[in-house]
């Protein structure tokens, strides 16, 4: 069996032309977790998580479960919003921006539930008796089979713990073995955070956890968990005691640990979570663990073998991942990007399965019954980055949680849009949670913004981009056109400009001093730029499907009138209607640079000066930052066409927390920091990272954009898809030039490629020079319109890299090789 596993392993490898670089993808430390939670190692199915602490003695592995969070059905809306709408405007028309603000306040934030938590189940505590005394310690997170482990050797004997979540099998998997037979001795309980839940044990192999999540806000807590953990082993004794477990003198013992809920769906908490956690519980435990161990191996590596990175490697890669994080700055270490890379896509897939929650603001990690922020999801940025790197790092199935949650916001967002502003269509706030709550919270600062529906229906739009599949854009339409008719009837004419804008409006949680302290604004660019996309995506969207002619017709008509972009007297991108920006603002939100990334209205050959102006913005505001915010300037930077810059970022992001007295960085687990932990800049960056290597938003798939001189010398990379149903099978690169590149396309049409140098058809044969758009519809640019330029201003276009432009007629399911001329 193992001799076929490493067979089919090399043949999952061969299919990208060339093997991963020859360091391991593992994280490893010589040393346990200790008591910090941020030490541990994640492992996760999509459904459960686990932190694994890898402690000697007393072993932690504390378990999440992905609907496990407090409250139950309910809405959040605030009536009143609807009359104060009409003042709201006014004041802040008249520059009262502090004063509409103070309104907001009173009258659209909710008096209700400001969202509800995400909340851990508990943890299985494992006491070792007389092991105080170890050497040889070593613990590793296998980032290509999705599996950690711990060994150590105490009086003599080896012992080792292998921790799983499975992906067929629906539980985590814990097995212990030891050198010596009749040598395994160890307690095992079940301890909860829970005040109202019992964890006991059960039948003579097994302990459970059982109970309900937490009220919050005035929301009761109706979600029921039960964990089950059953014992089995070979050899020795297992005694039970009220709520412990006893194995003694075993040679190998394996737990099976099953959790499941009473959740449904978001209206619907009447399922039976005994029984659930018995099925999944009683199926996999009649399974050894290595018969569980190949299957989840083989499940996982059908997402993670798709895409192979190879930076190269020096002696720096043999060091712990701890002393690697710590000397990052200042070592030459590539492995450790690559390492970083896949293991933000080891997160995508071990925290967001097909029908399964989203991965929330930690992922499916979190070990507090109080998480930061709720642990919920902030779609004013947070839950949006998450998911960039899913269809790019060829992860679309893994996207679908994300566009589920999408679409049920909005069938809740209608009654938001109805009630709170009079408005056809769906819209949210700036955060929601597993319930699709779509209300105004946590204050008009943050909550008096009104773009999360416009936002998150982008992603169900770029899924078809990628895919291609006019079945599924009929199904999506009603969501893309509903986003569309909320601005329909919320847009008003500004008093001072001849444009449509959004009024209330915000740039998320940034406030410039010009309006009083307040985020509140009429027509920031940020609101301008999403609205814009949203009416061109439903103008393409009802011309694919030939329908909705007259509703296009009225989205063309106001599009023309929305408020283009501004280059202010610093030639900056304005972040407001009027130039009000401090260039000395840090800020960490940067959300007027969505244009630019991940929006592509802003381009470096369409829009010379917005991207002139796109890059001053990002000069002021600085690199070091909170870490998502670190996760998005990678991104941008690469758009910027500047890998230097960006991988002055990813150094950034790969610093110890603690050595970043601004914020951000990376805990020793390699989690981003904000601090505290958030995942999203993990996904951000290993986005930000495929946008170095590979971009098509912009009219072609353009190849090597922003290759860092550190990366230059050599390299390949195989598995990432652009739009249009293309994927970079293979690609190699030396002196930063490309040397061979093989596509695949997977729905036909033309392939027209920006690249470094010249290149030709391996088989001979010149390149069609490109020129004009490119026909190749799933590669259409919107025209953005011409921007306000401030008398003040000096602008000029930016020098760009020299590239050449291919056009390649290719066919479905062919592959086509190109090799340095």
């Amino acid at each position: 069996m193992k001799l076929l596993y490493c067979f089919l392993v090399t043949i999952a490898l061969s299919t990208v032309g060339f093997s991963q670089t020859t360091s391991p993808l593992k994280l490893w430390y010589d040393k346990p977790s200790g008591a910090t939670w941020e030490n541990a190692l994640p492992v996760g199915n999509g459904r459960l998580g686990a932190m694994v602490y890898g402690n000697v003695e007393k072993e932690i592995i504390q378990l999440n479960e992905h609907t496990v969070w407090s409250g139950s059905p309910n809405r959040n809306d605030n009536p009143a919003a609807l009359a104060s709408l009409p003042e709201i405007r006014r004041l802040i028309f008249e520059g009262k921006q502090k004063e509409a603000e103070k309104l907001a306040n009173q009258t659209v934030i909710s008096k209700k539930s400001h969202g509800q938590m995400f909340q851990p189940v508990g943890s299985l505590r494992l006491t070792f008796d007389g092991h105080e005394a170890y050497t040889n310690y070593y613990r590793e997170l296998d980032i290509e089979r999705a599996v950690a482990k711990t060994t150590y050797t105490a009086k003599g004997v080896t012992y080792s713990r292998e921790v799983l979540a499975s992906f067929p099998d629906r539980v985590v998997v814990v097995h212990l073995t030891a050198s010596q037979p009749g040598s395994l001795s160890f307690t095992a309980s079940l301890a909860t955070p829970h005040p109202n839940a019992l964890a006991k044990t059960n039948t003579p192999h097994e302990l459970t956890i059982a109970g309900n999540t937490s009220d919050h806000e005035g929301v009761k807590g109706l979600v029921k968990f039960k964990g089950i953990a059953r014992i089995k082993t070979e050899g020795g004794r297992l005694v039970a005691g009220d709520t412990t477990l006893t194995v003694s003198g075993a040679n190998t013992a394996t737990i099976y640990i099953s959790i499941a809920t009473n959740f449904n769906h978001y209206q619907d908490v009447s399922g039976d979570e005994q029984a659930r956690a018995a099925t999944y519980l009683d199926k996999a435990a009649k399974k050894s663990f290595r018969d569980i161990l190949n299957p989840h191996v083989a499940a996982y590596q059908r997402y993670f073998n798709r895409v192979q990175l190879d930076l190269g490697t020096t002696e720096a890669a043999k060091l712990p991942t701890d002393e690697r994080l710590r000397n990052f700055r200042t070592a030459n270490d590539p492995q450790l990007v690559t390492l970083y890379y896949q293991y933000g896509r080891y997160l995508l897939i071990s925290s967001s399965q097909p029908g399964g929650q989203p991965a929330n603001l930690q992922g499916i990690w979190n070990h507090r019954m109080r998480p930061p922020w709720d642990s919920k999801y902030t779609i004013n940025i947070n839950a949006q980055m998450n998911y960039w790197p899913a269809e790019k790092a060829n992860l679309a199935e893994l996207h679908e949680p994300f566009l589920r949650m999408v679409q049920e916001l909005s069938e809740t967002g209608q009654e938001t849009a109805r009630v709170m502003y009079g408005a056809r269509g769906w819209m949210a706030h700036h955060n929601t949670d597993i319930w699709r709550a779509t209300g105004a919270i946590d204050g008009a600062f943050w909550g008096m913004w009104t773009a999360g529906g416009g936002w998150t229906s982008q992603h169900l739009w770029e899924h078809y981009l990628y895919g291609g599949d006019a079945a599924y854009l009929a199904t999506i339409y009603p969501v893309l056109k509903g986003a569309a008719q909320f601005y329909v009837d919320f847009l008003v004419q500004h008093r001072n400009y001849p444009w449509l804008v959004v009024n209330p409006g915000s740039s998320p949680e940034n406030a410039p001093q010009a309006h009083g302290g307040s985020s509140l604004d009429a027509g920031t660019t940020m609101d301008n730029q999403i609205v814009f996309d949203v009416f061109s995506t439903v103008i393409r969207a009802a011309a694919i499907l030939k329908k909705d002619a007259a509703f296009s017709d009225t989205l063309k008509q106001m599009r023309n009138r929305l408020a283009p972009m501004h280059i202010g007297q610093y030639g900056q991108l304005q972040e407001w209607l009027d130039d009000v920006d401090d260039p000395n603002d840090h800020h960490r939100h940067v959300s007027h640079l969505y244009g630019l990334f991940p929006s592509a209205q802003v381009s470096a050959y369409r829009t010379p000066e917005l991207f002139s102006a796109a890059r001053t913005t990002l000069l002021h505001r600085g690199d070091v930052s909170t870490g998502w915010s670190m996760g998005w300037k990678v991104n941008w930077w690469a758009r910027m066409q500047d890998g230097n810059h960006a991988f002055a970022l990813i150094q950034n992001q790969l610093s110890p927390v603690r050595a970043n007295p601004e914020g951000g960085g990376s805990y020793n687990n390699l989690f981003d920091a904000h601090p505290p932990f958030q995942i999203d800049g993990n996904f951000g960056c290993t986005s930000g990272i495929t946008e170095m290597l590979l971009q098509s938003a912009d009219g072609s798939v353009h190849l090597l954009p922003a290759l860092p001189d550190v990366w230059k010398e050599t390299g390949q990379i195989g598995g990432l898809r652009a739009l249009g149903g293309f994927e970079v099978v293979h690609m190699e690169w030396k002196a930063g030039k490309l040397v061979k590149v093989a596509i695949k396309s997977a729905l036909g049409g033309n392939l027209r490629l920006r690249v470094p140098n010249a290149l030709q058809l391996s088989k001979g044969g010149t390149l069609k020079k490109a020129s004009g758009q490119n026909p190749n519809p799933f590669f259409f640019t919107e025209a953005t319109p011409t921007p306000v330029i401030s008398s003040q201003a000096q602008v000029s276009a930016m020098a760009l890299k020299e590239t050449l432009l291919y056009d390649i007629p290719t066919q479905k399911g062919q592959v086509y090789t190109l090799v340095a001329r």
